[in-house]
């Protein structure tokens, strides 16, 4: 990946460029700057080049910096993209703009009694284990249609599918099945978002259909 002064412009330039064989628009890729460890001086410049989706992994990070930095950009989007615990619901539907982790059928509970209270519906994309990985989160393949179901009958808005393929194998086909299993179930690039893609493969992600994709590294440099 080639690597410019100016990290952001890059980003924007390789996604631009996978885009072109898979004739899609740019436009249609939001890039959410994965913010995590990262303190609000190496956030504002990114604001102040017009970066405004970013990416939290902790519900107790981003409201420790979120806050303040939303006044001074209070067009900012911010998305939940790690794990949710069923006792941080409340906190995250108060504070994110998207959830990226739904994963469970107590979290659907948890998430719409939270909305519910709220009365605000946050979109959620439904992480899949699309490696089928014991150590990892995401529902089961085989679970995804019920808990679909479960979601949109707790009115939850299914903003689409979620994954983070293993670690150190080629990501290619876990995007492709990712992008068959939002097909097979209603959730194709019309009707619903696939997140998925990091700084390291972000780019064969969008030329497999992502509409979302994570990037930390690649903006930000490596963290301690």
């Amino acid at each position: 990946m080639e690597m410019a002064d100016n990290p952001l412009d890059q980003v924007r330039a390789n996604i631009a460029r996978a885009c072109k064989p898979a004739r899609r628009d740019p436009a249609d890729i939001t890039l959410i700057a994965v913010s995590k460890t990262q303190p609000a001086e190496r956030i504002v410049p990114l604001l102040e080049q017009g970066q405004r989706v970013f990416g939290e992994n902790r519900v107790q990070e981003a409201q420790g910096k979120w806050p303040a930095l939303r006044e001074a950009y209070p067009d900012v989007e911010l998305h939940l993209i790690g794990q949710v615990q069923s006792n941080k619901a409340e906190e995250a539907v108060a504070l994110f703009d998207c959830i990226h982790a739904l994963d469970r059928a107590s979290l659907v509970t948890a998430l719409a009694k939270a909305m519910n209270k709220a009365e605000r519906r946050v979109p959620c994309f439904i992480q899949v284990n699309i490696g089928e990985e014991e150590q990892k989160g995401g529902c089961a393949i085989g679970d995804l249609p019920q808990l679909i179901e479960q979601a949109r009958a707790a009115n939850i808005p299914v903003a689409g599918l979620m994954c983070i393929p293993p670690f150190d194998i080629e990501p290619a086909p876990f995007f492709a099945l990712l992008a068959k299993l939002a097909a097979d179930n209603g959730l194709d690039r019309d009707s619903g978002g696939l997140s998925m893609g990091m700084s390291s493969d972000y780019e064969t992600a969008v030329m497999l259909g992502a509409t979302h994709v994570r990037v930390g590294t690649a903006l930000f440099g490596d963290r301690a």
